[in-house]
């Protein structure tokens, strides 16, 4: 064996840097689109934006007209001069007089320290951007559960000792409200700290009991309860209402919740001895508690969702648009792009060169993107008319193979295309993945969207009779006789798909 240099003729898939961009870009959401083209503006000398363009072009001829009416103010000023000499001791008089008349301080409610705050609108050399931006701060500041209960502890007449004790027990609460630690136990890590080791107060378990009924009776009421029951007594003790309803709730409460979680009203009934009317009030009043007072200070920020795509009706047909506000109108800079010489090989007009290519590639990229995204919407909604027209109950079975076919693109592509990418339509806002579902034969031999049985069993079971409620065997039957062949546990599946509860759970005596 020994080397030798063979030729093979063959074919390859290369992936260019300019197919590779495309396939980027084509994949991020319409925030990620807006970060990259600011990034590309930045970057590159050669795009700018349109707005910029215009802007720049309206300052110029502003500033033109500025220097005309400059030049006729100087021709007046010049034939006037000679008057203007013969007043000038006058002049100086009057405005002597003007200046004496002016008070040293303006007549003003308030000064003009108590209005400015330096601290807010001011920084030192050292200070970053968003330091400066304070309203845009004060909007992203978000408050939890325990920054809530301490800034009510701050504005209490506590003394130092119960203070301690009281941060302590914040500490120890969860999102939801719930202590998270036993007394014992928070009473044994006090025992450390500084404070009372130092002093001669001797630390009792009746002292961290007196501080935790004060910070259950903080906003919001419950929080820093042991468990379930200890939260509703708390909030029920600021309820007003009859004693024989306060009575039989709090008995409800202490000894038969659980009953109570199965729905077993009739032996709820013969425990608490009252009546399906009475029954009815202490469930009603239940229902008013809130079993996770925690969760009322909510600390999600709120995120908003830009549309890709517009959906309206037009007479007998539906139109699909581009949204015009997604991504920045971007184009070549017609003076850098104007300074290339066609023969120039110094450093400097390479690059430019480069630049200019690279700025070709990005708009290519950009303007397939959007050329794609269009096409895809147009097809959902051809194939998704009904669900237009319908709603849920009309979504048609659909794969991203489908459009594939439709488009004559690689599925993967569609995949792309269809990730956090939203449509706004006259139903709602949702994502170009929410119109792809899986399918369920029927009896006639065609085919049933999942989403749209998911829609018939959550309409079915709005419209079952609260006192038997339809179990999934009967949801079943019930899909069957209008044509769709669904077994039991699928219906199950789609039930907690829902966050529906089973039927033993759904049962209400009215």
């Amino acid at each position: 064996m020994k080397p030798a240099l063979q030729l093979k003729i063959g074919q390859n898939l290369t992936m260019t840097p300019q197919l590779q961009q495309a396939i980027r870009l084509l994949q991020l959401s319409t925030l990620d689109l807006q970060q990259e083209i600011q990034e590309a503006l930045e970057s590159n000398p050669m795009l700018e934006l349109e707005d910029e363009f215009n802007a720049s072009s309206e300052a110029s001829a502003d500033a033109e007209n500025n220097n005309n009416e400059a030049k006729e103010a100087e021709t007046v000023t010049a034939s006037e001069n000679e008057s203007a000499d013969s007043d000038e001791s006058f002049s100086t008089a009057a405005e002597d007089n003007w200046q004496d008349s002016i008070p040293e301080d303006l007549p003003v409610d308030s000064a003009w320290d108590e209005v400015y705050q330096e601290s807010l609108y001011t920084s030192s050399g050292s200070g970053s951007d968003d330091e400066n931006n304070y309203l845009e701060q004060r909007g992203t500041v978000t408050e939890t559960l325990q920054d809530h209960l301490s800034w009510q502890l701050n504005l209490s007449g506590l003394s130092q000792q119960d203070r301690i004790i009281a941060e302590s027990l914040i500490d120890s609460i969860d999102n939801d409200g719930y202590l998270t630690s036993s007394p014992e136990d928070i009473l044994e890590g006090l025992k450390d700290e500084e404070f009372f080791q130092n002093s001669a107060f001797e630390l009792e378990i009746e002292d961290v009991d007196a501080v935790l009924g004060y910070v259950q009776h903080l906003d919001p009421i419950g929080c820093g309860a042991r468990n379930l029951q200890d939260c509703l007594l708390i909030q029920l003790e600021l309820i007003e209402t009859t004693p024989f309803l306060l009575e039989k709730t709090r008995k409800l409460i202490t000894y038969f919740l659980d009953m109570l979680g199965s729905r077993d009203f009739a032996q709820l009934m013969r425990k608490l001895r009252v009546k399906e009317p009475e029954l009815q009030e202490i469930i009603e009043l239940i229902r008013s508690l809130n079993p996770k007072p925690g969760s009322t200070i909510s600390t999600e920020h709120a995120e908003y969702v830009t549309p890709d795509l517009f959906v309206s009706r037009e007479q007998d047909h539906w139109k699909v648009e581009l949204n015009p506000e997604i991504a920045p109108k971007i184009r070549i800079h017609d003076a850098y792009s104007g300074l290339i010489k066609r023969a120039d090989n110094s450093r400097d007009n390479t690059f430019m060169k480069n630049q200019l290519q690279e700025a070709r590639w990005f708009l290519k990229s950009l303007h397939s993107r959007n050329e794609t995204l269009l096409k895809v919407g147009i097809e959902i909604v051809r194939r998704q008319q009904a669900f237009l027209e319908l709603g849920e109950e009309g979504m048609k079975p659909m794969v991203l193979h489908d459009i594939a076919e439709a488009i004559e693109m690689h599925e993967s592509t569609i995949s792309r295309v269809t990730t956090q990418k939203y449509i706004h339509t006259p139903r709602g806002i949702f994502e170009l993945k929410y119109f792809f579902s899986s399918h369920v034969g029927t009896t006639s031999g065609g085919e049933a969207s999942s989403t749209a049985i998911r829609a018939m069993i959550k309409k079915m079971i709005a419209e079952e009779p609260p006192r038997k409620p339809l179990s999934d065997s009967k949801l079943a039957n019930m899909l069957a006789e209008q044509g769709i062949k669904v077994a039991r546990r699928t219906v199950a599946k789609y039930r907690e798909a829902m966050n529906i509860p089973p039927s033993n759970e759904r049962k209400k005596l009215i």
